[in-house]
């Protein structure tokens, strides 16, 4: 290279760098309390930004910057990480997922609940041409993969859709994949075997991913569900994650009891599990959560035949009613709310005693299980239920194994009636669980929303505040963060976030969204490994 072209090299170094003008930094963060996601105590320092990765963390007074943040008062934490969202539902209407990121999530991942897109690089180049402002994983789902060798049929696989299953596994985690997410308690998942969900889960061990499970049941037989998650892991050799553990039904609560009790001795004896979970009594699935699984084999159209029979019409809703009564429906059919309907709009918000009483019917679990055959008939709908216990979800908060995640879609704001937590999750630990009813400290809450579920997942260089870690951070106001979302107006943005950063760009600027989208694709421990 001629001295002329090494001084221009030179020059556009320095420029980018910023160690012209005498601009150190592009970004300072100054007069902060940071807690770096360790758990550790807080403790004062400036935090320097340039590009993309926090390069200095000490007392930066003196030094300049592009831009100073000054978080006098504030708490500086890691961008939170969010094991288990629905976010696929929102991304490409709402791409600056400001539900998400005004609570300080800077990483979502998607593909849970055995529900994920294929192929993952197909979708990865979707996600990088709309330009999110989080950044971006995704899990393989093997209720999906089993839907497309298999459909809904309930019946083992034979050797060749197998070995096909297999290979699309393997597929996924060389394109980017986390790991292998299961949905147990869904057709086509419940209808899977452990032995096949093992064999399945070693394809995504031999690439270090994990295996991360909705359990087959969180009622009546929560600990079962626990021992075969445990067995998985263990006869699988990989990290499991018990995900949204929850405890549903007024006869069952309690039992957090013993399925933590089931957690601790399996890691004692070197299983490596682990839990996540959201911080509210109330979950959201679909309306098929009421019918029975084996009335849903073959698809929608034999369960509708199913359900018009007259020779299996009162089994099902002998099974509904049970659900209503003991299971999801809290024991009331005014505990389960419709949250979105696309051919019946009206329906979001009411629930399915009021229904009942506007078709003319006393509200009755026997009657509102007739209104949950006719919203399939129409055409299925999302329900809330509130049917959680309160003391179990303090009890799994509180034990070292659990993370923090929302199980929520992208927000798209005033559509439906949905449940808050894709709202206020965070924001509603730190402000309910950690201030106001000191259930958590601050330090553990946000390690439980960072590094806990960065080493889960294998991401690297984020989920820690420290020299060299990519520039993921929330600021925030201890005192005000809280949620704003409920039940009966859930499309209320958390308050108290008031700067974030996404790979060292400011996303949230005093409480607002700048509009930027700087989110990258997080891959998985086994991307360009091809066998």
């Amino acid at each position: 290279m001629n001295p002329f072209k090494q001084f221009l090299a030179l020059m556009l170094f320095l420029t980018s760098s910023g160690l012209i003008n005498g601009q150190e930094y592009d970004i300072i963060i100054r007069n902060g309390r940071l807690i770096d996601g360790s758990g550790n105590p807080w403790y004062g320092a400036d935090i320097g930004i340039l590009n993309d990765r926090i390069t200095k963390i000490a007392d930066l007074s003196e030094a300049k910057a592009n831009l100073v943040i000054d978080a006098s008062g504030l708490i500086v934490s890691p961008g939170f990480i969010d094991p288990h969202t629905h976010a696929l539902r929102g991304i490409f209407d709402v791409p600056n997922a400001e539900s998400a990121l005004l609570q300080g999530v800077t990483t979502l991942t998607e593909g849970n609940d055995g529900s994920s897109p294929f192929p993952i690089g197909d979708h990865f180049q979707d996600i990088l041409e709309k330009k999110i402002s989080p950044n971006w994983g995704v899990f393989v789902g093997q209720g999906t993969i089993r839907s497309a060798v298999i459909g809904s049929e309930e019946r083992e696989p034979n050797d060749e859709e197998m070995i096909r299953m297999k290979n699309m596994i393997r597929r996924a985690m060389e394109e980017g994949a986390l790991g292998i997410s299961t949905g147990l308690f869904y057709v086509p998942g419940s209808f899977t075997s452990t032995e096949e969900i093992i064999e399945l889960a070693e394809v995504a061990a031999e690439y270090n991913g994990i295996y991360i499970s909705h359990m087959r049941e969180e009622a009546a037989q929560l600990l079962d569900s626990v021992r075969e998650t445990i067995q998985i892991g263990e006869e699988a050799n990989i990290p499991v994650q018990m995900t949204h553990h929850k405890v549903i039904g007024v006869d069952n609560w309690g039992s957090s009891i013993d399925s933590l009790r089931l957690v601790d001795n399996a890691r004692a004896r070197g299983i490596d599990i682990t839990i996540d979970q959201y911080p509210y009594t109330a979950s959201q699935t679909t309306i098929n959560a009421l019918i029975p699984q084996w009335a849903q084999e073959g698809g929608r159209e034999q369960m509708l035949a199913r359900i018009n029979s007259n020779e299996t019409r009162q089994a099902i809703k002998n099974e509904v009613v049970f659900k209503i009564l003991y299971d999801r429906g809290g024991g009331d059919p005014k505990n389960v709310f419709i949250s979105r309907n696309s051919w019946d709009p009206n329906m979001a918000g009411k629930n399915l005693a009021q229904l009942t009483v506007e078709k003319g019917l006393d509200p009755t679990a026997e009657n509102a299980a007739d209104t949950v055959f006719d919203i399939i008939r129409g055409g299925g709908a999302t329900a809330v239920y509130h049917a959680i216990g309160p003391e179990d979800v303090d009890r799994i908060m509180q034990h070292p194994s659990t993370a923090i995640g929302s199980d929520g879609p992208v927000g798209v704001f005033g559509e439906g009636a949905p449940h808050p937590r894709q709202y206020g999750t965070f924001a509603r630990v730190l402000g309910l669980y950690v201030r106001e009813r000191q259930i958590l400290t601050l330090e553990e809450a946000i390690r439980k929303m960072s590094s806990q579920t960065a080493r889960r997942l294998g991401i690297h260089d984020r989920g820690l505040i420290t020299e060299g870690y990519y520039a993921d951070i929330a600021i925030f106001d201890a005192n005000e963060i809280i949620d704003k979302a409920t039940f009966e107006d859930p499309h209320q943005y958390a308050v108290g976030m008031k700067y974030v950063l996404v790979n060292g760009t400011l996303v949230v600027k005093e409480g607002k969204h700048t509009g930027e989208r700087p989110g990258r694709i997080i891959y998985g421990p086994g991307y360009g490994d091809n066998r």
